[in-house]
């Protein structure tokens, strides 16, 4: 009896011994295969930590797709189970001619167990290398980036990587807003599981300020150009454009260092559109009003510099007519009359002295004088010795005339616009009337004539700035601008156009000032988008717009209001010879 329990045990033995083996051989293959799942793939090429992830689709204000993700394959190989590297090589050389055969057969020798081929390849490559039945080479399913319109928007879109991550752009931006979370947590992501990105842009518009702005740049043979219209009551950016552009399908394309957004990346002096600046705050101090007159008689001197009219009235000028004639001495005179601390901080309170962030990454800081004496708050004055992002200009522009509200702009429709208010109440309602009246007056008779568009009631200021070129201003080269506002009693929408080193014409009877060229480039704009915008022209004369100016009986009042309003004309300054 004691021998037959004594069996039993050894045989329970036995089995407890043959269960732990197996335990133990199973839990040593599930930790190496937990530990091969897990571990980075030793490689001779690039390998991505993950595959490509999933992106929201985006749209134009109006549901027009401008980015989406289409299904793709990575090809890659095992080379230590390449049988024979050299037809390997061959095959996926026929297949994909723009590999170097060279490194592809160095790196199908080297016996790594990982190595890419060839990413985001067509479905007719994939094919192909199924028909080819090259062992030890396969496919990864990737997702590919689309850009269905080309180069259209592509300063705001932006662009991803290989591996479907935004670079910059709205991509980039999309990035920060939990989609680098998600990709974490390892989710299987895409486009129809996330919330479509929806911009303020409007194609529409869009495409007519990209197809204008080319067309004025191969005109009057400019190196670059930009562009950009936005909704002053809300800060909605409906389109912004900067050549040369590139097309987000190819993103080395927007690496090259011509392809800047020059609206948002980059800062210039932005010359005489800085002077509605200037006049806002005489006006807004009390120091100056609507019936004053400057002496811009004589260049105004500061030692051995001396600052000048171009083409200059020199004798005093009434300031709407420092306005229209765009007259650096009186723009200096009011400054300095107002004192350098105070418009410094004027300028300050428009947004002019400090970054202007976007959800685009890409913000440049202002370029700010190193001291604010006399000289430099002259010049200022004028546009010159301070360099910030046309954005920002226009931003501040924009507040001039929309009640003094400063708005942060936005891309992304339905941004809560009181979280974006900077400053509000920056000005008088009579200086912004004054203003409003000031940008009529010169798109009616001054420097930004050659905007107009009939049956509009449009406002405009142009600006042309000498390019500094080692440290030295360039007479020969220009910025030009033109900033634009419509209905001008009332605006709803700015226009800014930039042309970077135009050439004078015979037309332009060789000048190359942005009232040649700036300024009939935003007309041209306006009389595209303007009736998709919802103005109707109105060819009826209106009544009297700008009551208090009116009242005033101020330089150029007449042409709204009296007998004869829309048939005045300056005899100083005859049309067709716009700044």
């Amino acid at each position: 009896m004691a021998q037959r329990i004594s069996s039993r045990a050894d045989r329970r033995k036995r089995i407890a011994f043959l269960i732990a083996i197996f335990v133990a051989v199973f839990l040593t293959m599930l930790g190496r295969l937990v530990q091969l799942g897990t571990a980075e793939i030793e490689t001779t090429g690039y390998v991505p930590k993950r595959p490509s992830v999933g992106r929201p689709s985006i749209l134009d204000r109006n549901g027009n797709l401008l980015a989406i993700d289409v299904p793709s394959s990575g090809v890659y190989a095992e080379p230590r189970f390449i049988v024979d590297a050299d037809e390997a090589v061959e095959k996926l050389t026929a297949i994909f001619p723009d590999l170097d055969a060279r490194e592809l057969h160095r790196r199908l020798k080297s016996k790594a167990p990982f190595a890419w081929i060839k990413r985001q390849v067509t479905p007719a490559q994939e094919q192909a290398l199924w028909d080819a039945g090259i062992p030890a080479v396969g496919f990864q399913r990737e997702k590919r980036r689309v850009y269905p319109n080309g180069s259209l928007a592509a300063h705001v879109l932006g662009t991803v990587d290989i591996d479907n991550i935004g670079i910059a752009g709205i991509e980039k931006w999309i990035e920060t807003q939990g989609l680098d979370v998600l990709r974490q947590t390892g989710m299987d992501l895409s486009h129809q599981n996330l919330q479509p990105v929806t911009l303020t842009l409007d194609i529409r518009i869009q495409h007519a300020l990209q197809i204008e702005l080319a067309r004025a740049i191969e005109k009057f043979g400019a190196k670059a150009g930009a562009g950009l219209v936005l909704d002053i009551t809300n800060g909605e950016v409906l389109a912004l454009a900067s050549a040369p552009d590139f097309d987000p399908n190819n993103p080395a394309d927007a690496l090259k260092p011509d392809r800047i957004n020059r609206i948002a990346a980059a800062t210039f002096e932005m010359g005489s559109t800085f002077k509605a600046l200037t006049t806002a705050m005489a006006l807004d101090s009390g120091q100056f009003g609507i019936r004053s007159v400057i002496d811009a008689s004589r260049p105004l001197a500061f030692g051995r510099f001396r600052i000048r009219d171009y083409l200059g009235k020199y004798r005093p000028l009434s300031l709407p007519e420092a306005f229209i004639y765009s007259s650096n001495i009186s723009m200096a005179k009011m400054a300095i009359a107002l004192g350098p601390e105070n418009f410094r901080a004027f300028l300050s309170r428009f947004g002019q002295m400090s970054r202007l962030t976007t959800e685009l990454p890409e913000s440049a800081h202002p370029q700010l004088p190193r001291s604010w004496g006399q000289i430099d708050t002259a010049t200022a004055s004028y546009g010159h010795g301070i360099a910030v992002t046309p954005l920002q200009a226009s931003i501040a522009v924009a507040a001039l005339v929309n009640g003094g509200r400063l708005i942060r702009p936005t891309l992304i429709k339905g941004s809560n616009v009181e979280e974006r208010l900077l400053a509000t109440d920056l000005i008088k309602p009579e200086t912004g009337e004054a203003m409003r009246f000031l940008l009529r007056l010169n798109a009616r008779t001054g420097s930004a004539r050659k905007a107009e568009v009939k049956g509009y009631f449009i406002g405009g200021k142009t600006g042309t700035a000498e390019k500094v070129v080692g440290g030295r201003y360039a007479k020969d080269l220009n910025l030009t601008s033109f900033m634009g506002v419509v209905p001008a009693d009332n605006p709803r929408y700015l226009l800014l156009t930039i042309l970077d080193e135009p050439k004078g014409l015979p037309e332009t009877h060789g000048f190359r000032t942005s009232g040649w060229n700036a300024a009939p480039l935003g007309g041209a704009v306006f009389e595209r988008i303007l009736p998709m915008m919802n103005l109707m022209p109105s060819f009826e004369v209106r009544d009297v717009t700008f009551p208090s100016i009116a009242a005033q009986n101020a330089y150029g009042s007449e042409l709204f209001s009296g007998p004869n309003r829309g048939e005045h004309s300056d005899p100083a300054m005859p049309p067709g010879t716009p700044l």
